[in-house]
């Protein structure tokens, strides 16, 4: 799903030459970005400029080659996830300010999110971070093509089932279906109770309360414990 909203400038000028739309693949996965580059060489239009395992490393190669589009992996292993570097890369194209040498809209490179992970947190992370788009590996490869164009862009580029929770949450119509038990576990969160001090009030393991805390952060779309409080009180969660 792409969109022409207000969120980036519009379409490239058509009066400019037609360049291939230069990439950076960034994945801690040798056997993916070779699949990614086989996938992409068969796109007309679209050019792979360099290659990253890391997100320290794709933070180097996005200044150095100044590409339209850096192609980012959430989780990349030890070092610097993909959020930071998504951070990092859109602060420093900020700060140059010039064209992409690609010859895209200008302001660039822009981070278009390929990832497994579809979890309201992550989205959140990455929006923030000041990704363009966020697309999902299942997509089909017509989808990922065309969201490496509108990212070229600065357009934004969702994959459905994201775009479906982005718009939930800013219409705030869908609250979080939390269990009994993870209603309970958010109380005693609240009263600024451990891990340990939970198990022990509710009668079950800190492995439990572990388990059931992720649960709750994915649900809330936070990665704190302090976040999840404050959401909590927002939507009027708390037991």
């Amino acid at each position: 799903m792409t969109d022409p909203g207000p969120l980036g400038p519009g379409p490239a000028d058509p009066s400019r030459p037609s360049r291939p739309i230069r990439i950076l693949l960034c994945d801690d996965h040798a056997v993916v970005r070779a699949g990614l580059l086989a996938l992409l060489s068969s796109a007309p239009g679209i050019e792979v400029a360099g290659e990253a395992g890391g997100g320290e490393e794709a933070v180097v190669l996005a200044a150095r080659l100044r590409p339209d589009v850096v192609l980012m992996d959430l989780q990349l292993g030890p070092g610097m996830d993909g959020i930071e570097a998504t951070r990092r890369i859109v602060a420093d194209a900020a700060r140059a300010g010039t064209p992409t040498s690609g010859g895209g809209t200008g302001g660039g490179p822009y981070v278009l999110v390929l990832t497994t992970y579809d979890t309201d947190a992550d989205i959140t992370r990455a929006i923030d971070a000041g990704a363009t788009g966020y697309l999902l590996k299942a997509e089909r490869p017509e989808e990922l093509f065309s969201a490496i164009r509108a990212a070229a862009e600065g357009r934004t580029a969702l994959s459905p089932p994201v775009a479906g929770r982005v718009m939930a949450r800013m219409r705030g119509s869908v609250r979080p279906a939390l269990t009994d038990r993870e209603r309970d576990i958010l109380g005693q969160l609240a009263r600024g109770l451990g891990n340990r001090e939970i198990a022990r009030a509710l009668f079950i393991s800190e492995a439990t309360v572990k388990t059931h805390l992720g649960r709750i952060y994915d649900k809330l779309g936070v990665d704190t414990r302090s976040g999840a409080v404050a959401v909590a009180k927002e939507q009027r969660l708390l037991p």
